[in-house]
């Protein structure tokens, strides 16, 4: 390194520090060896803000100067994770952070810890969300987020008496230090009231919406830092507030009790993620919600294009709004109702620019749950909407008539409004010009399956973009280990560009850097026993496999086929305890969290820590398997977990999970997946060979042929494997039933018919784990299979997946932003 290079790092760390020192007596007025760890926190992040800052003007004053497309990423939930760290990351800058607060005896990773996991998210729909958002910056591509800014996020996650209990999640106590508030871009949306057509004298046709209540939104802005390239894009979080008109203290008593419940009602709209659905209060409030950001952010959208750019006929050419499922499918609606009733353009043309703006992104192929509301909820709170709804679907419809004379089944099957419900995806890809799956499986199931009429219809429409992941948070930001490792043997251009990372496979026979890839592992998997210890009081040997399965408790992803087969190896060695001297120690975790209205997804959890209770209590068993479930699960937990994976567990039943992105961290992070064909799963397969993950199950044709000749009997199942037989049974009796038999759960796969078909992969699940034994104790051919998962993760990163997006989809260009 030359002189000069290292005089201006002296220089930048002496800067730096008196920009900290000097932002700490601003903000609390004291010196700093006085602060709190919590104010240090505060200290370095308005430190860092002042970076970013300037780097968020400069990105503004390209896209407006260089008249640049943008893309606005509209997604119900952003789970972001902690910031600080992969902003310094970003920024280049955590080093010289870490230096200089090193010199005043500052440890920062302490203040890392001090960041809350932002509560605007839950599973993997808001984490795809982040990455996406996080590419687009690092990409230099024009692309902004767009989402509520809620006060408490889904839930804080504790177990008691082996049960999910559920408390407030208040991560905004302490205030959120990355965001701006934007008062000046404050807009207005109206919920209720009165709407129709009236008649004027001249015959023609006037809307009038009267008597309505109206919300003011008020954006916090997000700063989203690229990755060493100077670029900063925006995440814009709506928070619904009471108008400043509305806050008169005049009137009568029943008039101020009125504005106070309906100040109430206000604040309610942007309280909390995910308000339980199971009551037809819930469900409106759902409703309001995702109406509240989707009308706030079209709205900004359009006033920022016509102060910057001018004439609405060139809107489309402009802008790109994409809806990450259907939760934001009301922008379709909105923007005709902006177009149509503020800027007074006729319908047709507002239709071609309504469709050629909006991109539609599908996360199910389950058809029982894609989004549908009651006509009289809808009608209710939004009577224009659901007017323009209606015309939509009356254009639609004439149209297919003339497509397919006589065919009213179809008709029926493809109607937005149809048997009392508004039918929100069918609604996404009449209004769009794109519809994209995210695996291929997914996709190939959407165009001959679940929206086969729709692909029939719009045969260009439909196309695949296989999910992605964010090196810089899953490798670079949680594995610095792993990732220096990398750089010493192919070099750090993998971090601008992780295609490179295959790279790798040129040491796949060289056991010389085999042996550091496994002390990276044994490092992390020591660190995560400590944690655990630390966290739960509970010790795990950290010499046992570790098989992991973290995602969202529901029963597709069939956690309990995982827990039964847990019981059903506790059985095994508690006939016979010999059968220990040819089993690998193994530690079982879960994490992940059920929906409070989610009863079977609840019990689910209960077992988990039911057979932990026993397993781990158990000194025939114990010194051998070990069962932990890590409450509250979030990002900040995940960047200990998937570095020190050893076994990933993708189980879904083939068919219904619609890609994962877990299965892709775990691979980045070197675990090998154990799992079926379903989702991005098949990819991953394809890309390792399958000699380098652990593949069972039924495949997705098969569970649809089941599904088709309605053949399949779980009794018969039960009936003829004795080994389900006996595990089942323990649902109800045996060692594993303490409070309370688990009689909800052994009456749904029941009554259920089994609708996973736990019983039917169960064996073939029992043989994949078997497989890991002899693959395991290859120990130099283990580690081959974990380089080879790491050496092609680089496909999976997020930068190809929006790269893809940018071409086929949004047609928008990177910037390169050079800093003067």
């Amino acid at each position: 390194m030359s002189v000069s290079i290292i005089n201006k790092q002296i220089e930048e760390k002496a800067s730096l520090q008196k920009s900290f020192l000097k932002t700490a007596n601003m903000l609390f007025g004291k010196e700093w060896d006085e602060l709190t760890k919590e104010e240090l926190y505060q200290t370095l992040v308005n430190t860092i803000r002042q970076y970013v800052s300037e780097n968020w003007i400069m990105t503004n004053k390209y896209y407006a100067e260089h008249n640049c497309k943008e893309v606005y990423y509209f997604s119900i939930e952003f789970l972001l994770g902690r910031l600080l760290n992969s902003n310094l990351i970003n920024l280049d800058m955590k080093d010289i952070c870490k230096d200089a607060l090193a010199d005043l005896g500052i440890d920062i990773n302490e203040l890392f810890k001090q960041e809350p996991d932002a509560g605007l998210g839950n599973g993997g729909l808001g984490r795809l969300a982040a990455c996406f958002i996080d590419s687009m910056a690092s990409l230099g591509l024009p692309g902004h987020g767009c989402t509520i800014r809620y006060q408490y996020g889904l839930f804080e996650q504790k177990i008691i008496n082996n049960q999910q209990v559920e408390i407030p999640d208040n991560w905004l106590k302490n205030g959120f230090a990355w965001e701006y508030r934007k008062a000046d871009k404050e807009v207005r949306v109206n919920f209720g009231g009165n709407a129709y057509m009236a008649e004027q004298e001249d015959g023609s046709l006037k809307l009038v919406h009267e008597g309505y209540d109206t919300v003011s939104a008020v954006p916090y802005d997000v700063p989203i830092v690229g990755y060493h390239n100077n670029v900063v894009n925006t995440l814009r979080l709506w928070n619904a507030e009471v108008p400043k008109d509305y806050a008169s203290l005049s009137g009568t008593r029943e008039q101020l009790q009125e504005r106070l419940r309906q100040s109430y009602r206000i604040q309610a709209i942007t309280s909390c993620l995910y308000p339980d659905d199971s009551s037809y209060e819930g469900k409106l409030l759902r409703l309001t919600q995702e109406y509240f950001f989707v009308s706030a952010g079209v709205q900004s959208i359009v006033r920022h294009y016509k102060r910057r750019k001018g004439a609405l006929s060139a809107f489309a050419n402009q802008v790109a709004i994409h809806i990450n499922d259907t939760h934001p499918a009301m922008a379709i609606p909105e923007l005709m109702r902006v177009l149509v009733d503020v800027e007074g353009m006729d319908w047709e043309k507002a239709w071609n620019i309504t469709k050629n703006t909006i991109a539609y992104t599908n996360h199910t192929i389950m058809p029982e749950a894609l989004e549908t509301w009651p006509i009289d909820m809808f009608k209710k709170l939004l009577p224009r909407i659901y007017m323009i709804i209606e015309e939509i679907n009356a254009r639609f419809l004439d149209n297919i008539r003339k497509m397919y004379p006589g065919d009213e089944e179809r008709v029926r099957r493809v109607s937005i409004i149809q048997d009392g419900m508004v039918h929100m995806a069918r609604l996404s890809v009449v209004g769009s010009h794109s519809v994209n799956g995210v695996a291929k499986i997914h996709s190939d199931i959407l165009k001959s399956y679940s929206m086969k009429d729709f692909n029939e219809i719009y045969p260009k429409k439909f196309n695949n973009k296989t999910n992605g992941i964010t090196h810089r948070r899953w490798l670079i930001a949680a594995n610095p280990e792993l990732s220096s490792l990398i750089d010493e043997a192919i070099s750090d251009k993998w971090r601008r560009n992780p295609s490179r990372l295959i790279d790798l496979l040129d040491f796949k026979d060289d056991k010389a850097f085999l042996d550091k890839l496994d002390e990276v592992k044994k490092g992390h998997k020591l660190y995560l026993a400590g944690h655990i210890k630390r966290r739960i009081g509970f010790d795990i040997d950290p010499n046992s496999v570790y098989d992991i399965q973290v995602k969202r408790i529901h029963s597709y992803k069939r956690q309990i086929m995982n827990i039964l087969h847990v019981m059903y190896v506790y059985n095994w060695i508690k006939r016979d305890p010999s059968i220990k001297n040819q089993m690998l120690p193994r530690t079982f975790m879960f994490a992940g969290k059920a929906a409070p209205g989610y009863h079977i997804a609840k019990e689910t959890i209960r077992l988990i820590n039911t057979v932990a209770s026993v397993v781990n209590n158990d000194k025939d068993v114990n010194d051998h398997i070990r069962v932990v479930f890590l409450p509250n699960y979030s990002v900040t937990l995940a960047e200990k977990l998937f570095p020190a994976a050893d076994v990933s567990e993708q189980i879904s039943l083939a068919g219904k999970e619609a890609s994962g992105t877990s299965n892709m961290k775990f691979m980045m992070n070197g675990a090998i997946t154990l799992g079926t064909l379903d989702g991005a799963n098949v990819e991953i397969c394809d890309a390792v060979g399958e000699e380098n993950c652990i593949i069972f199950g039924l495949k997705a044709e098969e569970v649809m042929e089941y599904y088709k000749t309605g053949l399949y009997s779980a009794w018969t199942e039960y009936n003829v494997n004795p080994k389900v037989h006996d595990v089942v049974d323990q649902l109800l009796t045996g060692p594993f039933v303490g409070n309370g038999d688990f009689h909800d759960l052994h009456n749904y796969l029941f009554s259920s018919n089994d609708e996973y078909f736990v019983f039917k992969d169960f064996m073939s699940y029992c043989a994949a784990h078997s497989k890991i034994k002899a693959k395991y104790n290859d120990h130099y051919g283990w580690l081959k299979s974990s380089l080879i998962n790491i050496a092609h993760s680089g496909q999976f990163s997020s930068d190809r997946t929006i790269a893809e997006y940018a071409k086929d989809i949004w047609n928008v260009h990177p910037i390169n932003l050079i800093k003067e």
